[in-house]
């Protein structure tokens, strides 16, 4: 007799302020489900409020952070804790449309040492602005996006080339592109006209950002391969901690 498959969960945590509005967060638990089905990766999932994530303490024991869609968060602070915390304890995360905007700000702020710079949607008089409107609304659309070979994104995706659905109308300021560079952060993704679609840490265990939404990706019985390999990176991460496995 075959032995059972043996399954290891892990614990994550969903980043967010979660409403039945925010369609990504509607797609979420069946996408959850479907991993658990078809790929027999199981993640414990949690909804943290960004004003929880304040908390020192708040992201404590999670074998991944997932920062979602659904800008403006109640919190900035909050949004900014979880991905300073995912970065600098090594734990995977990944930042989706709103989640992209405010890793990007949280390197920026803590790596590169531009305190001052603020987020558009956030603070729409200030001075000094990272996270700006895009020339083009995003919300609604799809389009293509060219991944760098050799980078974590092209080994998710298995391509350079990928369409994407979007949800947003905020992108990174070009003006500081070379100065995130230079901190070690990596732009592996562009779209048509060389704009930033997708970020992430090359000396980190797992750490990427989108400005799209995979969580849009189909009709959502299938999870997006960024899904599916942070799922893998969260269930590698509890294994390496001793989490329980499931048989």
């Amino acid at each position: 007799m075959p032995e059972p498959l043996s399954i290891s969960t892990a614990r994550v945590a969903l980043v967010g302020d979660r409403s039945p509005s925010v369609r990504a967060h509607a797609r979420i638990p069946g996408l959850l489900d479907a991993l658990a089905q078809r790929d027999q990766l199981v993640l414990d999932a949690y909804w943290i409020p960004t004003e929880d994530a304040e908390s020192a303490d708040a992201l404590a024991g999670f074998d991944a952070i997932w920062l979602v869609p659904g800008s403006p968060y109640r919190s900035e602070a909050g949004a900014i804790a979880a991905a300073r915390t995912a970065r600098e304890r090594g734990i995977p995360f990944l930042g989706t449309c709103g989640g992209f905007q405010h890793a990007v700000l949280e390197f920026a702020r803590n790596v590169c040492g531009l305190s001052g710079v603020d987020h558009a949607e956030n603070q729409p008089e200030a001075d000094d602005l990272l996270i700006v409107p895009l020339a083009c609304s995003l919300v609604g659309h799809e389009g293509a996006v060219k991944v760098e070979a050799g980078s974590l994104a092209e080994r998710v995706l298995g391509a350079e080339r990928t369409v994407e659905r979007y949800h947003c109308s905020y992108g990174t300021s070009p003006a500081y592109l070379d100065v995130l560079r230079a901190h070690g952060l990596r732009f592996s993704g562009v779209d048509e006209a060389g704009d930033v679609r997708i970020a992430e840490l090359p000396d980190h265990p797992f750490f990427l950002a989108t400005l799209f939404q995979p969580e849009l990706a189909g009709d959502g019985t299938r999870p997006h391969p960024i899904i599916q390999v942070l799922a893998t990176a969260a269930v590698d991460h509890a294994a390496k901690g001793s989490a329980p496995t499931l048989t």
